[in-house]
């Protein structure tokens, strides 16, 4: 594995930052912005209070190297590792749709019709994931560079720079403006998935040594803290500036804004700026769809072969269709397919922790209870608040998924313990 961990302290905490500096990150950020100004920073503030909690289990994901679907199911058996599996590709289904959420409001700005865009859009992630092009990731992620210079200038350009000084120091006391259960529910969802998500792992297992790891993590916040409120600030900026047009869609402000930057949508500059989010949207889908897929099929209930990967593939793009056709909040959306993972896997995660440390020992039958009951609890309260708005407690959909699959599951863990000691002093 030495030859693995290459990664410094820079290179480590780009590779951290970029794993969620996205299009979930700049349009959700300036979505909610558009309503609650610094409040509308909640979300990328969380990515970075996760980052440093991160620090705790750093070192133990550094040591273990695999993936945590792989020592579960190690620990636990096959069937844990590909139920863990499946709730992760659950997960990204919301990502999936997210992606389509923002490629539509981006085209929009540029006139096209928001749900033939989604359409084809799905459509475009599903070809793209079929193609051997993750080598140009390096492409959308210099995209998404362009667009944050972009935004910085754009910052200045509308005289925005006191409005970022001013977002620091308004953040907390602005927060007095989201109900506290979904305040809680983005924010806990948002920082616990951080925790236990691979999209952080695979990079802190590659770091060259504990100290290039603990100063990468460090730095990663510190750099996630300052882009925090960039987008919020730019769409602050802009509110004071006048030059949203009424009635605008909060997801269509940073394309909005952009179009402005290079001096409008019949303009090369302008056009270029819109389409410089749009690559990235392909990007980040079609390499959703390929993770999707390949998860899928390392399970070996269908054989790999190329039908088959174009069937997967179509199925998942319609999965993250249907959910982006359902429409919400990006960032309500994200959080809530956030907390579905988090909800099926904290307490088996937390169990295999006191396990492993020899503070406590749960049998192997209560940690697949648990994993089943929190699992199916989740999804069914994830489905119920898609489908019924009105289901989730106090209006949280992301407190609702968690209470539930976090509350049933430890119930199924204590459960199952209780059987198992039960049946060994019963023979």
């Amino acid at each position: 594995m030495s030859e693995n961990r290459r990664l410094g302290t820079l290179s480590l905490a780009a590779l951290l930052v970029s794993a969620h500096y996205g299009l979930g990150f700049l349009l959700g950020t300036a979505e909610q912005a558009l309503t609650l100004d610094a409040a509308g920073s909640l979300y990328p503030i969380s990515i970075a209070l996760g980052t440093i909690a991160l620090l705790v289990l750093a070192k133990f994901y550094w040591q273990e190297v695999e993936q945590i679907w792989t020592f579960l199911g190690k620990r636990y058996g096959v069937s844990v590792k590909i139920l863990v599996g499946l709730m992760s590709w659950c997960s990204l289904i919301g990502i999936e749709a997210v992606q389509i959420i923002a490629g539509a409001f981006i085209l929009k700005v540029l006139g096209a019709p928001v749900l033939p865009s989604m359409v084809a859009l799905a459509t475009l992630f599903m070809v793209i994931s079929l193609l051997p092009v993750e080598k140009a990731s390096w492409i959308f992620q210099s995209l998404l560079l362009l667009n944050f210079l972009a935004l910085v200038y754009g910052l200045c350009a509308l005289h925005g720079l006191p409005d970022y000084w001013h977002s620091s120091l308004e953040f907390i006391p602005s927060l007095a403006q989201i109900e506290p259960p979904n305040l809680v529910g983005i924010s806990l969802s948002t920082i616990l998935l951080v925790l236990i998500d691979m999209k952080y792992q695979q990079f802190v297992v590659q770091a060259r040594d504990l100290r290039s790891l603990y100063q990468g993590c460090l730095l990663a916040a510190v750099l996630l803290f300052v882009l925090a409120l960039l987008p919020s600030s730019v769409v602050i900026a802009a509110k004071h500036a006048g030059i949203l047009p009424s009635g605008i869609d909060g997801k269509e402000t940073i394309p909005f804004i952009l179009s402005w930057i290079g001096g409008g949508t019949n303009q090369p500059v302008g056009m270029l700026l819109i389409m410089s989010l749009v690559v990235p949207a392909l990007g980040v889908g079609s390499s959703v769809l390929r993770v999707q897929t390949k998860t899928i099929l390392d399970f070996g209930i269908l054989p790999v072969s190329n039908p088959n990967r174009l069937l997967i593939a179509t199925i998942n793009a319609l999965f993250g269709l249907g959910v982006a056709l359902k429409g919400g909040s990006i960032i309500n959306l994200i959080a809530s397919f956030y907390a579905v993972y988090v909800a099926a896997v904290l307490v088996p995660f937390v169990a295999y922790l006191l396990g492993k440390t020899g503070y406590y020992l749960f049998s192997d039958f209560s940690v697949k209870l648990s994993l089943i009951i929190g699992s199916m609890s989740a999804l069914t309260t994830l489905i119920l608040t898609l489908v019924l708005t009105n289901v989730a407690i106090f209006g949280s959909a992301e407190l609702t998924i968690m209470m539930m699959g976090i509350g049933f599951g430890f119930l199924g863990l204590l459960v199952g313990h209780w059987s198992s000691s039960y049946w060994i002093m019963d023979n």
